[in-house]
C-alpha cells in the first residue's frame, strides 16, 4: 500500500478539490487532522471526506465516525489497497483517476455539423457543442483557482458519441482556463475517459477509490 499512497501530493489533492467545490458551488473545503472535508448538503450526496494518504488505521477512524448514509470517502489509492479496509455498509464505486496536464492556449476543432457555446458564470466557465436544432450534444465545465484549474462534469450525449466532440469540449476548457492564468489542470476521470484525456495529453497522478456509506 505504501507504493499506492506516493503517487498522491497533498497540495496537489487539495488544488483538485479547491476548484472542484467552486464547480459544483459547494461549500469550502474544511481541513481535518486526515485531509479535507466538504459538506456539500444535497440527498444521497451529503459530505465528502478526501483523503490523500488513506491508511488502514485513517479508515478505521473515519467508517467508525462517520454513520449518516448518503456520506462519501474519496480516497487516493485503488480498490484493492483500500477496499478491505472497509465495512460491508461502504459501496465501492467504479475506479476514478486523478489527472493533471499543462494548460496552453489554442483554438479548437469543432466538429461539422456543431456550434460551440462557451460561457462563464460565477467562475466557472461552461463549453456546449450545440446541434443544429440546438440541442445539446456534449458539455463540460472547468473552474480555474489560482494556477490550478479543475475540468468537470465532461459528457457527450449517446446519439453523438465517436465523432470528437469530447475532445473538442476537453480542449475548449484547457484553452479557456490557460487563457485566465492557470497552469495546471486538474480532473478525475471514469476508466473509459481516462483513455480519452490521455490522447490530449493528460497523465495519472493516483489512483482514486470512491466509497458511499449506504442505508
Amino acid at each position: 500500500m505504501t507504493e499506492v499512497l506516493k503517487t498522491a501530493h497533498p497540495a496537489t489533492v487539495r488544488a483538485w478539490v479547491d476548484g472542484w467545490v467552486i464547480s459544483r458551488n459547494a461549500p469550502r473545503p474544511v481541513r481535518e487532522p486526515w485531509g479535507l472535508r466538504v459538506d456539500v448538503g444535497l440527498p444521497g450526496h451529503l459530505s465528502r471526506h478526501i483523503v490523500a494518504a488513506p491508511t488502514p488505521e485513517i479508515l478505521h477512524h473515519l467508517t467508525g465516525v462517520l454513520t449518516t448514509p448518503g456520506t462519501w470517502l474519496k480516497l487516493c489509492a485503488a480498490a484493492p489497497a483500500v477496499a478491505p479496509s472497509l465495512p460491508e455498509r461502504w459501496a465501492v464505486q467504479d475506479p476514478e483517476y486523478m489527472m493533471t496536464a499543462p494548460l496552453t492556449r489554442h483554438a479548437p476543432d469543432v466538429p461539422a455539423g456543431y456550434t460551440l457555446a462557451v460561457t462563464t458564470r460565477a467562475g466557472v466557465t461552461a463549453a456546449r457543442l450545440l446541434t443544429a436544432a440546438g440541442e445539446v450534444a456534449a458539455r463540460g465545465q472547468v473552474a480555474p483557482a489560482g494556477r490550478t484549474a479543475v475540468v468537470d462534469q465532461v459528457e457527450t450525449a449517446a446519439g453523438h458519441r465517436r465523432r470528437g466532440l469530447g475532445t473538442a469540449v476537453v480542449r475548449t476548457l484547457m484553452s479557456t482556463a490557460a487563457s485566465m492564468g492557470a497552469r495546471t489542470g486538474l480532473l478525475v476521470a471514469t476508466a473509459e475517459g481516462q483513455a480519452l484525456y490521455e490522447t490530449l495529453g493528460w497523465t495519472l497522478h493516483t489512483p482514486m477509490t470512491a466509497a458511499v456509506l449506504t442505508g
